[in-house]
């Protein structure tokens, strides 16, 4: 593991001081633990963009087949 310092606004040290004890843990591995989850849902996002993106796209219709107009779409 690493130690790193951060520096916090007065009123955000207190706010976390008391978040991290109501959570019974120390503002050291509450914020380890929220760092932690949000690389995962970047890593976890960006899996998903590659996936997406490697497949093939698919048409929309046929070629044989057209569009309906916009007055059958839109019957009044």
């Amino acid at each position: 593991m690493k130690n790193v310092t951060i520096t916090l606004e007065d009123n955000v040290a207190q706010w976390v001081r008391v978040w991290a004890a109501k959570k019974n843990a120390s503002v050291s591995r509450l914020l380890g633990k929220l760092l932690k989850e949000k690389m995962q849902q970047e890593e976890g996002y960006e899996i998903a963009m590659q996936q997406y993106l490697s497949t093939p796209s698919k048409a929309l219709k046929s070629t044989t087949e057209s569009y309906p107009n916009r007055d059958s779409l839109y019957e009044r």
